[in-house]
């Protein structure tokens, strides 16, 4: 399962913008079901339970860089049920992930809605300017 490259590019573009003092080097996104996603939970993370994305971690210093994996699956539900476009939806989790390879966390209600509006500068950006 492919992502889009240029929707890619876009939320890295964005976060670059956003974030000038960032250097983002190679940033893998991987399109996968949720069955591999929930794999690579349990293999590397031990938990056995699904998600939208996971993120792999390899920045030094300030040279941004990592793997993100994506349950296009999970994305679509979520979209679904928010109702959203898959194209909005996946463009968040994509966002998500880069937002936590430059330190940004979601491990605590306040961090969450930090994130939360972290994502929603990114997709306004996005919206604004296109990239």
């Amino acid at each position: 399962m492919s992502i889009d490259t240029g929707l890619v590019d876009s939320v890295k573009s964005a976060i670059h913008k956003l974030y000038p003092t960032t250097r983002l080097k190679k940033i893998d996104v991987y399109g996968v079901s949720d069955e591999e996603l929930l794999f690579i939970n349990k293999k590397h993370l031990e938990h056995d339970y699904y998600t939208d994305i996971i993120t792999f971690d390899y920045s030094r210093g300030n040279k941004i860089s990592g793997e993100l994996y994506v349950s296009l699956e999970r994305v679509e539900e979520n979209a679904l049920a928010l109702g959203l476009s898959y194209e909005s939806e996946l463009t968040r989790v994509v966002a998500h992930g880069i937002l936590h390879l430059i330190g940004f966390k979601d491990k605590t209600e306040e961090e969450e809605k930090a994130m939360r509006s972290k994502e929603d500068e990114v997709l306004a950006y996005i919206d604004k300017y296109g990239s």
